[in-house]
């Protein structure tokens, strides 16, 4: 099969070439992957930018798109389709930038099912993959605590990458007023069409700031981290509520208590990697009714997987926006 494939004995190495199927890990479910894509994680691992992988030789991917082929599970039989997503594959288990996988079936989600059929290929599937699922699972614990659209402002941070481009398409249409932080000038475009209701540089949130500011934001979407996650805090309204995801800026969190004891705002970490089965389901459930096919389409830039490694450098440079589709 073909993979994309990495290796440390004892310099690192990425390449997309032949591997024995017969190599695949044990796993109850054997799939055959039609997309996968790229998130930050698969860019940070196939550049070997940070200790991602810790399992040698890996095959990268987190996410998967695809049909079963074979099955011992008993919720999963051949022919249906699948969705993956975290889970440590790609990382500890070897994933799916590749023609083949073999996987847990406890990790699998069944595509969203509308009047009794499938309402998402493979294909849209993998150009929502981690990214627009984890902006899903932002705008449900934002709406969880109580932000509602009429509440006021709603910040997106990180607004061009794929967690941000989903979250302004997810929240536009659920009616939010929705204002999109970004680095990137010449994107305004790009995200008015999303559905932002305005766009700011990100260097009003970037560098040290107050403790308290004056509230803007009815609920945040953070992607980011670092100072910008701080001042989100620090100008989020009286019982607002922020959904942490990401640390593109950093991992460290410069602020105080002062936004949560004298405005009750709460701070909400975002899980997808290990989430539990139910609230996947209800997620891509939700993404199939609440995202617009037609915006996700313009997030898109698809290529073969032997196009992954070069564009894995680019994401990492910061020069993408939306979603990477692999085609396998």
């Amino acid at each position: 099969m073909r993979a994309l494939f990495l290796t440390k004995s004892p310099d690192f190495s990425s390449a997309v070439t032949s591997v024995d199927a017969a190599q695949l890990p044990s796993a109850d479910v054997q799939v055959k992957v039609a997309y996968s894509t790229l998130n930050y994680k698969d860019a940070l691992a196939i550049t070997n930018s940070a200790p991602v992988v810790r399992t040698w030789p890996m095959v990268a991917g987190i996410d998967g798109a695809g049909e079963v082929v074979a099955s011992s599970h008993a919720g999963w039989k051949a022919g249906e389709g699948f969705i993956h997503n975290g889970w440590g594959v790609g990382e500890t288990h070897w994933g799916c930038l590749a023609e083949q996988a073999s996987l847990k079936g406890d990790w699998l989600v069944k595509p969203p099912v509308v009047d009794g059929r499938s309402v998402l290929t493979p294909r849209q599937c993998m150009a929502i993959g981690t990214a627009g699922y984890t902006a899903m699972l932002c705008v449900m614990a934002l709406e969880e605590r109580g932000v509602r659209p009429a509440s006021g402002e709603v910040l997106v941070t990180g607004a061009t990458g794929g967690v941000g481009s989903v979250a302004v398409a997810l929240l536009s249409k659920l009616g939010y007023t929705v204002v999109a932080a970004t680095g990137k000038a010449s994107e305004e475009a790009y995200l008015k069409q999303l559905g932002a209701a305005r766009v700011i540089d990100r260097a009003e949130l970037s560098a040290a700031g107050k403790p308290l500011q004056k509230e803007r934001w009815a609920g945040v979407v953070d992607a980011v981290g670092s100072h910008t996650l701080a001042n989100a805090l620090a100008q989020t309204s009286y019982g607002g509520a922020v959904a942490a995801c990401g640390l593109a800026q950093g991992a460290d969190l410069p602020s105080s208590v002062m936004p949560f004891i004298l405005r009750g705002v709460a701070l909400v970490g975002v899980d997808s990697v290990m989430a539990p089965l139910a609230r996947r389901q209800a997620a891509w459930q939700r993404l199939a009714s609440d995202l617009d096919q037609r915006l996700l389409e313009t997030m898109i830039d698809e290529i073969p997987l032997e196009a992954a490694i070069d564009k894995a450098h680019q994401l990492m440079a910061g020069k993408l926006r939306g979603r990477v589709v692999v085609k396998i």
